[in-house]
């Protein structure tokens, strides 16, 4: 796993709704998801768009550290980390931005952000469900007029 997590991995969620011929080449990385193997961020923009399909990339950076001495555990962990993360978004793809192993006061760490990623037929990023919490909780039906 570790000539994995580099610059430019993409990690899928299982069950992911993708195009049909979309045929990926991937291995289990983590409970629920997978790494896409041979591809990286622009490659599998690529082959989405040739399949009509959309694969977003959100603004802004999400970014964890871990401590740890064992480089490849502590680079797995943080990698977890920023899966929960995406799952509480709704969202199926993470790629990989960047892998920092540094020290603080003499301890081991490894800092790893990545871009939210999210692969859908339509052009428009889908919000429905957060719409229609957001609705319920302001007391609105979308029905008044």
């Amino acid at each position: 796993m570790a000539d994995e997590i580099k610059v430019g991995a993409i990690l899928i969620e299982e069950g992911a709704l993708l195009p049909p011929s979309l045929q990926l080449e991937s291995e289990q990385c983590s409970n629920g998801w997978r790494w896409v193997k041979n591809l990286d961020g622009y490659g599998l923009d690529r082959k989405v768009r040739e399949a009509g399909w959309t694969f977003f990339s959100l603004a802004g950076e999400i970014k964890t550290s871990v401590f740890g001495l064992d480089v490849e555990r502590a680079t797995f962990k943080a990698i977890k980390r920023l899966l929960v993360n995406l799952k509480s978004e709704k969202l199926n793809c993470l790629e990989i931005t960047q892998v920092v192993w540094k020290r603080f006061l003499g301890l081991p760490y490894v800092s790893v952000s990545a871009h939210s990623r999210h692969i859908q037929e339509s052009m428009f990023l889908s919000r429905a469900k957060r719409f229609a919490e957001w609705e319920g909780l302001m007391g609105c039906t979308g029905t008044e007029t």
